[in-house]
């Protein structure tokens, strides 16, 4: 009996196969664009989110700055910018109503976004405080004449 010893072959399979690259290949690119999409959608709606956000308490800020002046003289519209280089800009229009003593303020607020103008209007009534208030002949006979 012959002693001879085989040879052992190893066979290494430490890599991957070619098809296994073309699958994770074709994987990612059916998988990546709308992933990405989604990605850049949602910056862009965050963005978005952000200046109606800003241009809701800038529309605040304005309003309560004219309802603090008191009641206006005039009617009228008057327009400018939040601070210098500020890319929110604001227009109020005050506007006479039917009812005496009664004016309708607007107040817009508009800014760039993404090339594309856009605008938030917010809208209040102011009354005139100083107009003597006429009393109905119903309070007086009940002897309610507010005194």
């Amino acid at each position: 009996m012959s002693t001879r010893r085989l040879k052992k072959t190893h066979t290494y399979t430490f890599g991957f196969t070619l098809i296994e690259i073309l699958v994770s290949l074709t994987i990612l690119a059916i998988a990546l664009p709308p992933l990405l999409r989604a990605f850049s959608q949602a910056g862009n709606q965050s963005a978005s989110s952000e200046n109606e956000t800003t241009a809701v308490n800038l529309l605040k800020y304005k309003m309560a700055e004219i309802e603090m002046l008191g009641y206006p003289e005039g009617t009228g519209e008057d327009e400018g910018e939040f601070g210098e280089g500020s890319r929110f800009g604001w227009t109020s229009r005050i506007e006479e109503t039917d009812t005496e003593g009664l004016l309708l303020i607007s107040v817009t607020v508009n800014w760039l976004e993404r090339g594309r103008e856009k605008s938030m209007t917010m809208n209040t009534y102011m009354a005139d405080r100083q107009l003597p208030q006429e009393e109905t002949s119903q309070e007086q006979s009940q002897g309610g004449g507010g005194r």
